[in-house]
């Protein structure tokens, strides 16, 4: 299926790029998450779920909604990843 990502902050930085179409096999986020990692490279770093030991809180919507990794893609759908935000 066809789905559209989004990549804000630090990992469209690290990406260079901030959106891509992309035809994929995965049925849910996690799932695609991992195709994503599986390129490698900066890929890989940006996406990782571990950094250096410690557990990387990378942030996930689809379709606009704050989803968790287990969240179902469909045809067409919207999933973007974001690091988390601080404020102060």
């Amino acid at each position: 299926m066809k789905v559209k990502i989004k990549y804000f902050a630090s990992i469209r930085e690290a990406l260079g790029v901030g959106e891509e179409s992309l035809e994929t096999a995965a049925s849910t986020v996690g799932g695609l998450r991992d195709e994503l990692i599986a390129r490698g490279g900066v890929h890989a770093q940006a996406l990782a779920r571990t950094q250096d030991g410690k557990n990387r809180a990378v942030r996930a919507a689809l379709d606009q909604r704050m989803s968790g990794e287990e969240a179902a893609l469909r045809e067409g759908c919207e999933v973007a990843f974001f690091p988390p935000v601080t404020g102060g």
